[in-house]
């Protein structure tokens, strides 16, 4: 830590003591700042004060000019772009104490990204920065210090090169005072009137980073998701949530059931006080790589009286988790609108229920309790818990960027170059207030200006009405109206030249070595004040084809636009190419490239931790019946200078085709019965038994018993004759017995006990067998009947599902 701290430490000590630095070696720089309070020596460092140290500010989460003691606030330190700074560092002390004494700083500050900060080791109370690196903002949270501190001085120091910025007053240096104690219920954010003028349009897009990968413990795989985003822009006269409010009916649906309806009810009930209802679609699962599936954005207005916007959306599964910015202004104090606002998110607790984990039972706290952030501490089952006390890891990321303001504008301070071409693009400026319920086809094209002149006309699009899906909410017009002049007409300042677009580069004026090109732009229309249009109308550059211009060199075209960079962040290659247009004279062979590349740099991979191919479509389940597996694959498209990518490249799961049929099955035909008569017609049986019974489908069984007629000698009538029939039949079952046994004592068989008792079944539930067996009573020694063996028979049992 103190290497990371030492680059920082120095560049303060030399410009606190630059006689020092110049005349001692760094040894002695060191030694100094271990010798005397180091919270101190960072309090009187003091820069150059020069031009454009605005560029950099402190501040607090809603800009409150009084904290509620133990409540907690989001601190920013940020560079307004292009600027940006390489360290730095933050402390809160007590209104007139010099910070000489530990007991002179008030409050504490809280790590959100471990990365990005860190607490100072000569000055654990202060934070700075964990590397030096170019950075553009930083967050951290600050819990106020206990009831009686009075006022706090929040004071921020900025290292650029070697240009320390550090104001006792101005935009790095933030007064806070403790609110009045009589004051009860929600903590106070009084927020200054906005005098903007016009409107802004914004786009809000949230990027959730909470995954098994950033949050493995307990990590709900099958049901993780962000709820449905909901907010407004609105007054200073509502507000949606704060920390240290309580949740309404609406907050809480959204926290503990994933529910925006009655969110968007309690809304659109202060349509006085709400421009804009910000709506956006949940995501399942919470977290995809952006090439898969894009970030949820929605757009939103807000106007002088309706500058704030809050937004929350619940952390799924969880007891009543949420993430949300509550009241950002986004009116500024120079009477403008804030180009841009980047917040890191970590979740809160909607004081409803008392669950610790992700899928904790409901458990209604009662009475209900004020919305605060989640801690490492709160508990020792939740799944952000760290017994040390470190930061909780940031779970998302919300971006809200100006994309168009409408309207006259009486901002102090001018916007950037390319805010102002935002503005001026007509397509970016239409505000769209259709309500849901309103169906409507595309805006046809405009249509030609009715005025031919510069005196102004009007032109007209229009749309269909396809659908009204509540008959109680009325459409708006399915025509649109625009003023406009004729061709070349301009109401912009009369000394402002309008001109048209480049046109496209001319082919270069040699086939062969170096030689020139050009493009042109016209006068669309002359200033009205007379004067003359100095904005140049014509570009000329160098251009080389055929660099050798020689027999054995070949005619090439020029080279061709280049390809999009091979990686959407980081670094990655870009190629172009270019055509052979006659081959040396000499019939030598053309040495010209055709292809050309070259590294580009794109946009830091902050979101992505590697970029990937869409998954493929899961295969065919393993088996065509029953439980088997089916896989997805994916293909890894990040550069190596991405880094290593820890993402599973392929995935099984299982897969359930519909039970597979099971046919009955039988044993085999008993032998047929004696004849049930001793004289005349009768009849004989023989059957079978069901070793199986049919499931899911299979074949019926059969038949089990069958039955055939039989026919004996005629019955004789009379007692003595029936007497006669009898003993001759008796006499012909022992004559057939002897026979038998005979046989048996010339040919041994083989004897078997009856059948045992059916087991018990193998399974309660879904499927078992029963076995029986048929053992041998009496083996024959004889190897003619060595087939002679044990019988076993099994059935199906507890077929019913579990």
């Amino acid at each position: 830590m103190g290497a990371h701290l030492q680059p920082l430490a120095l560049r303060l000590l030399a410009l606190t003591f630059p006689l020092v630095a110049k005349g001692f070696p760094d040894e002695t720089l060191e030694k100094a700042a271990k010798s005397e309070g180091y919270c101190s020596r960072i309090l009187r460092a003091q820069g150059t004060r020069r031009e454009g140290y605005n560029e950099f500010s402190l501040r607090v989460e809603g800009d409150p000019e009084f904290y509620k003691p133990g409540n907690s606030y989001r601190v920013t330190l940020s560079a307004a772009t292009p600027a940006y700074f390489r360290g730095f560092t933050l402390i809160a002390l007590k209104e007139g104490k010099e910070g000489d004494k530990e007991e002179d700083h008030a409050g504490s500050f809280q790590i959100i990204d471990e990365e990005e900060t860190q607490f100072m080791s000569n000055c654990p109370v202060a934070v700075t920065e964990s590397t030096p690196r170019r950075r553009t903002r930083i967050q951290v949270f600050w819990t106020a210090p206990p009831t009686g501190t009075g006022c706090v001085i929040l004071k921020a120091s900025i290292v650029q090169k070697r240009i320390i910025y550090f104001q006792d007053e101005g935009s790095l240096t933030k007064k806070i005072c403790e609110q009045d104690s009589a004051s009860e219920g929600v903590t106070e954010k009084p927020i200054l009137d906005c005098c903007a003028c016009g409107t802004a349009k914004y786009r809000l897009t949230f990027y959730g980073n909470w995954s098994e990968k950033t949050h493995p413990k307990d990590f709900p795989r099958r049901t993780n998701h962000w709820s449905a985003i909901i907010g407004s822009s609105h007054s200073k006269n509502y507000i949606l949530w704060e920390y240290g409010g309580y949740a309404s009916e609406g907050v809480k649906q959204v926290a503990e059931l994933g529910s925006p309806v009655k969110m968007e009810e309690e809304i659109r009930q202060q349509s006085d006080e709400v421009l804009t209802v910000i709506k956006a679609k949940a995501q399942w699962p919470a977290w995809q790589p952006l090439n898969v599936r894009a970030a949820p954005s929605a757009e939103f207005s807000v106007d002088r009286h309706r500058h704030l916007m809050s937004f929350l959306t619940m952390l799924g599964p969880s007891p009543d988790w949420n993430v949300g910015l509550s009241a950002e202004d986004l009116c500024t104090k120079d009477c403008g609108w804030v180009q841009k606002v980047v917040q890191d998110l970590i979740p809160w607790d909607a004081g409803t229920d008392s669950g610790v984990t992700y899928e904790s039972p409901n458990k209604p706290t009662v009475p209900q309790e004020k919305i605060r952030p989640l801690t490492s501490l709160d508990h020792p089952q939740s799944p952000f818990y760290d017994p040390e006390g470190g930061s909780i890891k940031l779970v998302a990321r919300v971006v809200i960027e100006r994309i168009a303001r409408k309207g006259e504008q009486c901002n102090i301070v001018p916007d950037s170059i390319d805010d102002i071409v935002a503005d001026l693009a007509p397509e970016e400026k239409e505000e769209d207030d259709t309500p849901e319920t309103c169906i409507y086809s595309n805006w046809s094209p405009w249509s030609a200006c009715s005025s031919s002149t510069c005196e102004k006309g009007k032109r007209m699009r229009q749309r269909m009405l396809k659908a009204q899906l509540d008959l109680s909410v009325p459409c708006p017009d399915t025509q649109d109206f625009q003023p406009c002049m004729g061709p070349g007409c301009s109401d912009e300042d009369g000394s402002t030249c309008m001109m048209s677009d480049w046109i496209t580069w001319s082919p270069c004026s040699v086939s062969c070595g170096m030689g020139t090109r050009s493009r042109e732009r016209y006068v669309k229309q002359f200033p009205e004040d007379g004067s003359m249009c100095k904005v140049p109308t014509e570009e000329t550059e160098k251009c080389v084809v055929n660099e050798e211009c020689s027999p054995s060199s070949c005619l090439v075209t020029e080279w061709g636009e280049w390809d999009e960079c091979s990686a959407s962040c980081g670094t990655g290659m870009k190629r172009r190419h270019r055509m052979i247009k006659m081959t040396p004279a000499d019939g030598s062979m053309c040495k010209a490239e055709t292809t050309e590349a070259e590294k580009c740099m794109m946009p830091e991979c902050h979101t992505i931790p590697c970029l990937l191919s869409p998954w493929s479509e899961w295969s065919d389940c393993s088996v065509t019946c029953g439980k088997g597996m089916r896989t997805r694959q994916r293909m890894l498209k990040s550069a190596a200078e991405l880094g290593d990518c820890n993402e599973e490249l392929e995935q099984a799961e299982k897969c359930m085709l519909p039970e597979c049929p099971i046919d009955c099955e039988l044993t085999e035909w008993s032998q047929w019965s004696e004849c049930n008569t001793s004289c005349g017609k009768g009849h004989m049986i023989r059957t079978r038994m069901i070793k199986i019974e049919p499931q899911f489908g299979g074949a019926a069984c059969p038949e089990t018993v069958q039955r055939t007629k039989c026919r004996v000698r005629k019955c004789l009538r009379g007692a003595g004759m029936e007497k006669r029939r009898w003993k001759e039949a008796r006499e012909k079952r022992r004559s057939e017995q002897a026979k038998k046994n005979l046989e048996s004592e010339q040919y041994p068989v083989c004897r078997l006990k009856p059948w045992t008792a059916w087991t018990e079944c193998s399974s309660l539930c879904g499927g078992g067998i029963q076995e029986r067996y048929m053992l041998v009573k009496k083996r024959s020694k004889s190897t003619q009947f060595t087939s002679c063996k044990d019988k076993k028979e099994l059935r199906a049992c507890n077929v019913h599902p579990c």
